[in-house]
Parts: structure tokens; C-alpha cells; sequence
């Protein structure tokens, strides 16, 4: 279920929740294990330049609307979207 779910969250997929009709607020958990370039300027400010995904486990996404989890699916978003 959770590898069906991680589609979601990339381009060209969407959540869908089957109880209320949502498509645009979710609740989602997830644990990622990530590789990121961080540029330090002279006074410690800092932005991340790169960030590369290594791992990705989606653990639950909940509709904010309705409170389930048990309704989410992922489906194809509509082109341009």
C-alpha cells in the first residue's frame, strides 16, 4: 500500500480521497533519507543548493477534509495540472 502511495507525490499523480471527493489537502507522513548540498555563506546563513531523495517510505496519508486514511488512493493528475 505505501509504494502505491508514494506515487502521489510525484509528477503526473495526485491523492484522491473516495470519502469526501478531495484532491488538494492531505496529511502525509513519511520517513526520507536524503543527500543535500548545503552552501554556507561568511555569516552563517545557509540555503540547500542540491537535494537528492535516496529513500522514501511513505508511512500514512490522511484527507484533511474528512479525517480518513482508509479512502486514499492515488490516481493520474490531469494533464497540466
Amino acid at each position: 500500500m505505501t509504494d502505491d502511495l508514494a506515487r502521489g507525490l510525484e509528477a503526473g499523480g495526485r491523492f484522491r480521497c473516495d470519502g469526501c471527493g478531495n484532491v488538494t489537502r492531505f496529511d502525509v507522513v513519511a520517513t526520507t533519507r536524503t543527500r543535500r548540498f548545503h552552501h554556507f555563506d561568511l555569516g552563517g546563513d545557509r540555503r540547500v543548493e542540491e537535494e537528492e531523495i535516496l529513500e522514501q517510505t511513505i508511512e500514512s496519508v490522511t484527507c484533511r477534509w474528512c479525517g480518513r486514511a482508509d479512502a486514499v488512493h492515488v490516481e493520474s493528475a490531469p494533464a497540466g495540472a
